[in-house]
This record gives structure tokens, sequence and C-alpha cells, in this order.
């Protein structure tokens, strides 16, 4: 049995839905960002650093917080997700990493600016709204050769699917990215994803453009 402890946030619902496309047992326990739960002594001893999601396997004991490191784990213990051969492995971890140090910051960053403060800084506005049209290209690229971003389904696009899933948040058309724009239907098309998208709460859909 996995112990999830999330919120319904892109980082969060990478791990809901690698879960759910695993196969893994798992509870859930909700962290509410929004009423600073994420500061408590608990949660703070699997999560040192304040942030969701983290997990505790009661099988071995192991307490992981970085969802990235997270999905890791969960593709090793489970085989599922994560190529062996060495070639296809690496493109994987590459890509996974490429969100984990792109994606994820940038896109944050448009969030703060551009949804929630938007008119209150102008540059940061237009800073990060010209990266996040940068990284949405490179992943138009990617995916013009491949129908997943490191070839077959894997970790590395449950780390990205999350975040493009806030397209709406990013004032980001995403028929600018046709390829993108592609793969984003087919993976929200997968039961695991509807599934692992509604933790820890119910949503009223996955957003489609």
């Amino acid at each position: 049995m996995i112990e999830l402890h999330t919120w319904s946030t892109p980082n969060g619902r990478k791990v809901s839905i690698a879960l759910e496309e695993m196969g893994l047992a798992y509870s859930v326990h909700a962290v509410d960002i929004s009423k600073d739960e994420q500061f408590k002594p608990d949660f703070l001893k699997i999560s040192p650093n304040n942030r969701i999601p983290a997990i505790v396997d009661t099988d071995t004991g192991q307490m992981l917080f970085e969802s990235g490191a997270i999905l890791l784990y969960l593709a090793e213990k489970t085989g599922k997700f994560l190529p062996t051969e060495p070639k296809a492995r690496w493109a994987t971890v590459q890509w996974l990493m490429w969100q984990m140090g792109g994606v994820g910051p940038m896109l944050g960053q448009v969030h703060h600016f551009v949804k929630y403060n938007k008119g209150k800084a102008p540059y940061a506005e237009e800073r990060y709204l010209k990266e996040a049209h940068r990284l949405y290209g490179v992943l138009d690229r990617q995916l013009a050769a491949n129908e997943f971003v490191a070839g077959a389904y894997s970790i590395a696009d449950m780390s990205i699917w999350p975040w493009i899933s806030r397209f709406e948040w990013q004032t980001i058309d995403l028929k600018q990215y046709p390829n993108v724009l592609r793969w984003y239907k087919a993976i929200a098309a997968r039961p695991a994803v509807q599934r692992g998208y509604d933790v820890p709460v119910k949503q009223p859909g996955i957003p489609m453009p």
C-alpha cells in the first residue's frame, strides 16, 4: 500500500495518475495547501520541504518527497513505464528532468504572474509567457516524431501532461501546437488519467481545447 499525501495541483496529479496507471493500491491523504496544511508537523516528517506530493510505502517503510523522485521509485517498484534498455531509459529520464527543471518552474511562474497577479509585473508576465511558448515549442517538435515524449508512454508523459492541462491558466492556445494537442487529447482519454486527475478532490472535468 502506498500512502499518498497530495493536493489537486499538477505536481500532485503526476503521482495519482502514475499510481492509477501502475495499478498500485493506495490511500489518499489530502493536504489542503490553501489552508497551509503542508506546514503541519506530521506532514513535515514525510516532506521536510513542505511541498506536496509525498508518499509512504507501507511495504518497505520508504518515505519520499519530490514528484520526480516518486515517479522513478514507483516505476522501479512496479517495472512499468520506465524502460530497462539504457538508451530508452535515459531518454525517459531526460524528459522527466526537463519537466522538473523547466516546465514545472516556468509554467508555475506564469500561473503566479499571469493568472493570479495580472498587471502587477508586466516584465515578469512577458518573460514567463515567452518562456512558456518556447517550452511548448520544444514539446511540439519532440512530439512531431514521437507518439509520446520519449517514444513509448512513460513517467515522462505523466510528469508533463498535468502541467499542460492548465493551458487555460497559461493563456496558451493548444491549436498553435498541433502535436501537443494530439498528445494531450490521447492522454486525457486514458481511464487511469481521468481517475488520477480527480485525486484528492473531484473535478468538473479535464480541460479540453
